[in-house]
């Protein structure tokens, strides 16, 4: 943070215009400490809010009317390969799709707000047919409200940002240190978790050719897929006979089906965690013949098998 403030004090407004551009980029480049700095100079007159609030905001348009456009132009490719530089790539997917599924535009107004969610937004927004004019107007006003609440937050606590930027130089290296300690234990934390959860369920997945075999031998399988709603109107293709049903449905409610027959869960995920997710989930709500399809959606179609346009209810059992 001390070097922070002291970048701002001699580049000014140039130096919060790049913070913001990368972090809005994706980059690995925490655009809040920059903008509490900015504000805690801009209380003590060392920096113009004018400026401040000026840079932000272009560096916000710049970076999200890029990712509009590529969205709108690359579609899912552009949110999965957003969603890689998420530690949970399979979560990112669904969560953002479910926030702007329930939320729509509106979702544009919240997302810097959001961690991860702020270089992800706009591409779905872009992808979803939104006139760039109107994602402009929300944008803005997202931007806005972001950039203005850290800094009057930085201008309020200047003087409490400065204590603790003393009391963090006092410690030295070892705060530095000690905090890279911790997020490198939380990252090795996350990593194994996903990695034991695909172990755990790898005997368990099914191959989409063994899925067509039983269907195709007349056994009855529940197939669901679960992909977000826009996801689904973006690309309404299912596999024949499949139910759909998003994972917060399958969290909140209830299935009516009988807990002894086979069921198969699939998504357009880069990894398959999520069904792995809703496959653990479908377990403990009483389902012990759940099973992952290997390679999702994606795999039965590269195999030609029977696939249909609208996806039916859930039938009552």
């Amino acid at each position: 943070m001390q070097h922070t403030v002291e970048f701002l004090i001699r580049h000014g407004g140039p130096v919060l215009f790049a913070a913001i551009l990368l972090d809005e980029l994706g980059f690995p480049m925490p655009a809040v400490p920059f903008l509490l700095a900015a504000g805690a100079l801009v209380a003590k007159s060392q920096l113009h809010p004018l400026v401040a609030y000026g840079v932000a905001l272009v560096a916000c348009f710049i970076a999200d009317s890029t990712w509009f456009f590529l969205g709108r132009h690359g579609g899912n490719r552009v949110l999965r390969l957003l969603c890689k530089i998420s530690i949970e790539p399979d979560s990112c997917v669904r969560r953002t799709r479910n926030i702007f599924d329930r939320w729509g535009m509106r979702a544009v107004l919240v997302a810097k707000f959001m961690p991860g969610l702020s270089a992800i937004v706009p591409p779905l927004a872009g992808g979803s047919g939104a006139s760039f004019g109107r994602f402009l107007a929300f944008d803005a006003v997202g931007s806005s409200l972001y950039i203005v609440t850290y800094l009057i937050v930085g201008s309020i606590f200047s003087n409490q940002l400065e204590q603790v930027l003393e009391a963090i130089t006092g410690l030295g290296k070892s705060a530095f240190f000690f905090l890279l300690a911790l997020l490198a234990i939380y990252l090795l934390y996350k990593y194994v978790r996903r990695n034991q959860l695909l172990r755990e369920l790898r005997v368990a997945r099914i191959t989409v050719d063994e899925l067509h075999k039983k269907l195709k031998d007349g056994e009855k399988i529940a197939i669901l897929d679960l992909r977000a709603r826009s996801e689904l109107e973006e690309d309404p293709t299912i596999i024949t006979g499949a139910f759909h049903m998003t994972v917060d449905e399958i969290e909140n409610g209830k299935l009516d089906l009988p807990p002894d027959r086979d069921l198969v869960v699939y998504c357009s995920c880069p990894n398959e965690v999520t069904s792995a997710r809703v496959a653990q989930m479908l377990r403990r709500k009483g389902f012990t013949r759940v099973r992952p399809l290997l390679g999702g959606i994606a795999a039965w179609r590269e195999r030609n098998y029977p696939t249909a346009q609208q996806p039916v209810a859930i039938p009552a059992m």
